[in-house]
C-alpha cells in the first residue's frame, strides 16, 4: 500500500497549498527531461504524480483517508491506473511554467487590461485648501482610429497563421509530454497582418497627448492620490484601458505652514500696539481678517482664528490658524523718536527698580547655592 502523504513528503494535516508546493519541488527534481536516461527518476515522477493525483482533488483524497487506498476513485489515479497523465492536465498546466520557464509555455494571446499610468502634479496650498480642476496633459496608448485596432490597413483583414493554423500554438514532444508552445510567428494571436496599417505600423494603436480635465478636491495634501478609472493606456486584444493616478506635492507657502488641517503663520506688531492693543489685519487663506490684541502682549504669544485653517478631505469641518505675535523692533529711529524712548526707559527704571532688586536677590540666591 503507497502512502502518498510519504511520497510527498507532508503530513496528513497538510492544506492544499502545502501539498502544491510539495509536489512542484519534487517534480521539479524528479522530472525526466532533468534527469534523462534515469529510470529511477521517472518511476519516482510517476509515483509522486499517482499521489498527487489523489491528494491535489479534495473527493479524491477524503476517499483515500477514509479507505487508505485509491481503488474505486476511478479513472485518473495516476500512470499505475492506466490513464496516461489523467487527473494531472489541469495540475500540469498550472505548474507547466515553474518546469519548463527554460524554452516557454504555451500563452495564448487574449485580452488584457492597459497599463496604468502615473502623473505627478503640484498645486498651491490655496488650491489644496479649496479644491480647483486643473487641465493636463497625458502621453498614453490609446486605440488606432485608422485601424480601429485591428492593426491592419483599412480594406485588408488579417489572415491565419498557416504555421499554427489560427491555434495561436504548436504542439510537440517534449520527452513523453506533449508540449504546447507559442507560436512564434503570430506570438499567440493566430493570425498575421500582411498589409500593416500605415497609421500604426500594424501595432493597433498609437502614442497620444491627450488632454484631461482633473478636479482636485479640498482638503488633498502631499502624497494623496486621486485615481481616474480607464484614463490609462488601452489595452490589448480589446483588453479594457487601465487607470491614472494623479499624485500630488503642495508646494510650500512663502508665510503660511501647513501641519494637518490647521496651519500656522508670523506676524509682526509694533511696540505701542504690544503695550496698548488693537485690532491688526492678518492674512488668512480666505483674505484678511481682524485680530485684537489685547494690551500688553507678549512677543512669542499665539491667537487661534477658528475655522480659518485646511478643511477635511471630503468634509465641510475646518482647522484652524495660529498666528504667533512677534514684536518688530525699528532698527532706526528720528530724534524725538529716541528722545521719547530714552524718557520712557528713564521713567521704567524707576517704577521698576524695586521689581529688579527682588529679581536680582533671586538670581544672588540661585547661584549662592
Amino acid at each position: 500500500m503507497k502512502d502518498y502523504y510519504k511520497l510527498l513528503g507532508v503530513g496528513r494535516d497538510a492544506g492544499q497549498e502545502d501539498i502544491k508546493k510539495a509536489f512542484r519541488q519534487l517534480a521539479l527534481k524528479y522530472h525526466p527531461d532533468r534527469n534523462q536516461g534515469n529510470k529511477e527518476s521517472e518511476e519516482k515522477f510517476k509515483e509522486i504524480n499517482e499521489a498527487y493525483t489523489c491528494l491535489g482533488d479534495s473527493e479524491k483524497r477524503a476517499h483515500y483517508d477514509r479507505y487508505g487506498t485509491s481503488e474505486g476513485m476511478g479513472a485518473g489515479a495516476g500512470f499505475g491506473a492506466g490513464a496516461g497523465f489523467g487527473g494531472f492536465t489541469d495540475v500540469f498546466e498550472d505548474i507547466f511554467e515553474d518546469f519548463f520557464g527554460s524554452f516557454g509555455g504555451y500563452k495564448k494571446a487574449k485580452s488584457t487590461k492597459g497599463a496604468d499610468l502615473r502623473y505627478n502634479l503640484t498645486i498651491t496650498l490655496e488650491e489644496a485648501a479649496f479644491g480647483v480642476e486643473r487641465s493636463i496633459k497625458i502621453p498614453r496608448w490609446q486605440t488606432c482610429d485608422t485601424c480601429g485596432g485591428s492593426g491592419a490597413e483599412p480594406g485588408t483583414s488579417p489572415v491565419t497563421c498557416a504555421n499554427c493554423k489560427g491555434t495561436g500554438h504548436i504542439r510537440f514532444q517534449q520527452g513523453f509530454f506533449s508540449v504546447s508552445k507559442t507560436c512564434g510567428k503570430c506570438q499567440g494571436s493566430g493570425s498575421i497582418i500582411t498589409s500593416p496599417c500605415k497609421g500604426c505600423k500594424g501595432n493597433g494603436k498609437v502614442r497620444v497627448q491627450r488632454e484631461i480635465s482633473v478636479k482636485i478636491p479640498a482638503g488633498v495634501d502631499t502624497g494623496s492620490r486621486l485615481r481616474m478609472s480607464g484614463e490609462g493606456d488601452f489595452g490589448s486584444y480589446g483588453g479594457p484601458p487601465g487607470d491614472l493616478y494623479i499624485v500630488l506635492n503642495v508646494d510650500e507657502h512663502s508665510f503660511f505652514k501647513r501641519d494637518g488641517m490647521d496651519i500656522y503663520c508670523q506676524f509682526p506688531i509694533s511696540f505701542t500696539k504690544a503695550v496698548f492693543g488693537g485690532e491688526i489685519d492678518v492674512p488668512t487663506l480666505n483674505g484678511p481678517a481682524k485680530l485684537k490684541i489685547p494690551a500688553g502682549t507678549q512677543s512669542g504669544k499665539s491667537f487661534h482664528l477658528k475655522g480659518k485653517g485646511i478643511p477635511r478631505l471630503g468634509s465641510h469641518q475646518r482647522g484652524d490658524q495660529i498666528v504667533s505675535i512677534y514684536i518688530d523692533v525699528p532698527k532706526k529711529l528720528t530724534p524725538r523718536q529716541k528722545e521719547l524712548l530714552e524718557e520712557f526707559a528713564g521713567i521704567s527704571e524707576e517704577n521698576n527698580d524695586e521689581a529688579s532688586k527682588g529679581f536680582k536677590n533671586k538670581l544672588k540666591d540661585l547661584f549662592s547655592a
